[in-house]
């Protein structure tokens, strides 16, 4: 809504409608916040970078600027708002707790290149999550400093570099299953490395006898999740292990579905040499646009000398920062995002060992109860019980209505639910790929099942309505591929023809 000069008012836009630009609320000499008075003598900056005039910002009061930026955040969704049944990404509730903690003001006010002698407290914190995730890992010892899942991945084939330098080897090779997480070709490639792909067999696992074939002394390593992307656990991962180590290659675990395993399984009994894990999926700190991130790794007690630096390590009664022999050097400012470790911490603390079990279990759980309340248009192509996550295909329901799993994802936000993962893995036609996650209740679970078979049905009698949905959202059908094509990166480029 706009006033009689053709400004923005601040009435609320509730229940939809057009949000303006920041500009249109914009009044000359308005302000949201002041500087107190100098109390040094005021002094030009001549610099010939300098702008002859000030930057046409927008002009507001704090009132206008706070009721703007809520109202753009309520026409998104997020985990606060709804199940946000995601694939592999594990997007599950974050317990406020853990900001309550994060938000302290004796570790949120910390500065970074504090010395050691004056931040013992966090520390502690980094010691005392660090055991903990090394014996849910059955590792040895482990870096902080990796700011997501794929710099996790990226610092611990920097490690498998390194381990194989000191060894006086350069293989060339690095093995991943072709339903690999998205990630990990990518990271392969900028670790300098090149990707050998193996197949997946009939059961929607690593093929061994194709890994067997493949494998030689040009391989660095293996990566793979357990369960892997399918959401099916790889039974034969200690022989895979053995044909790997036989050739001196390291075996690296993807910590994307740690969740399904926690306090159940650990990859270092299963074989694996290192482990990245994903502290917004299985710890429950923001994710994506609530981090930043973090995406520690830990390694076996042989490639502890490999890790970024620096360590904590307890000396004495203190504890100080220590640089491993022959580390890899840092992979990140300062030591992390510590404020994202610290919610970690604090999740691990709550929920306790016993706790940290059940996440697992009824992530379990709750996957394969949603799969179970499907209907016959949504396949499973494999047989094998899932474990926290599942890979459907509407491949059927196309071939029968037309409507393809995009239409099927976009239908579910009309229902109330946030899309599963589409087209991936590559493996399966029509894919989507489900996880509910630990979090939701059975209650949602069954609510997310009518919204999918409703869907299904509704595709019967009105496949064009699905093509074009979502109806019920601040916008409707994007063109994903207009936007891949044509990216508009900068405010300026919007005016470009």
């Amino acid at each position: 809504m706009t006033d009689a000069g053709g400004r923005a008012s601040s009435i609320p836009l509730i229940g939809g409608g057009e949000e303006p630009t920041l500009d249109r609320f914009s009044t000359e000499g308005r302000r949201a916040s002041g500087f107190p008075p100098l109390d040094v003598p005021a002094s030009d900056i001549v610099l010939p970078e300098a702008a002859d005039r000030p930057p046409a910002l927008p002009e507001v009061s704090e009132r206008d600027l706070v009721a703007h930026v809520n109202r753009l955040a309520h026409r998104n969704f997020a985990v606060d708002l709804g199940a946000y049944p995601l694939g592999s990404c594990t997007m599950k509730y974050n317990p406020k707790i853990c900001d309550w903690a994060a938000e302290h003001p004796a570790f949120r006010d910390l500065h970074p290149a504090a010395p050691a002698t004056l931040t013992q407290g966090s520390l502690e914190v980094l010691l005392e999550i660090e055991t903990i995730l090394c014996e849910l890992t059955g590792m040895a010892r482990a870096t902080f400093q990796p700011a997501a899942g794929a710099a996790g991945e990226t610092t611990g084939l920097l490690i498998m570099r390194a381990y194989h330098k000191s060894r006086g080897r350069s293989p060339e090779m690095v093995v991943i299953p072709d339903s690999a997480h998205g990630t990990n070709p990518a990271s392969v490639s900028l670790a300098g490395y090149q990707v050998l792909q193996i197949p997946s067999d009939r059961r929607g696992l690593v093929d061994v006898e194709a890994l067997r074939v493949a494998v030689d002394d040009n391989v660095a390593g293996f990566m793979l999740t357990n369960p892997n992307t399918l959401g099916l656990f790889e039974e034969d991962i200690v022989e895979m292990a053995k044909i790997i180590h036989d050739v001196d290659g390291l075996v690296y675990y993807d910590g994307a579905n740690l969740n399904a395993i926690l306090g159940i399984a650990r990859p270092g009994d299963m074989g694996f040499d290192i482990v990245h894990s994903n502290l917004h999926k299985t710890f429950a700190t923001p994710h994506g646009g609530g981090g930043p991130g973090a995406g520690p790794v830990a390694v076996l007690e042989h490639l502890a000398r490999f890790l970024p630096g620096p360590v904590p390590e307890r000396i004495g009664d203190a504890i100080e920062w220590v640089q491993p022999a022959d580390s890899i050097g840092r992979v990140h400012g300062n030591h992390g995002n510590f404020l994202v470790v610290l919610r970690a911490l604090t999740y691990m603390r709550a929920l306790g060992g016993d706790g940290l079990r059940r996440v697992a279990e009824r992530s379990v759980l709750n996957a394969r109860y949603l799969a179970s309340l499907l209907s016959d248009d949504y396949q499973i192509p494999f047989p094998t019980p899932c474990m926290h996550e599942f890979v459907a295909s509407a491949a059927a329901l196309k071939r029968a209505t037309g409507v393809r799993a995009m239409d099927v994802a976009k239908a579910l936000l009309d229902h109330g639910f946030h899309a599963p993962t589409m087209y991936f893995p590559l493996v399966v036609e029509e894919a989507l790929m489900v996880e509910p996650t630990e979090t939701e209740s059975p209650e949602t679970i069954e609510a997310l099942a009518e919204a999918f078979n409703d869907i299904a049905e509704s595709a019967r009698t009105d496949a064009e309505y699905l093509h074009a949905a979502p109806h019920h959202t601040p916008i409707t059908r994007t063109d994903e591929a207009l936007a891949a094509r044509h990216p508009v990166l900068t405010w300026h480029m919007t005016s470009t023809p």
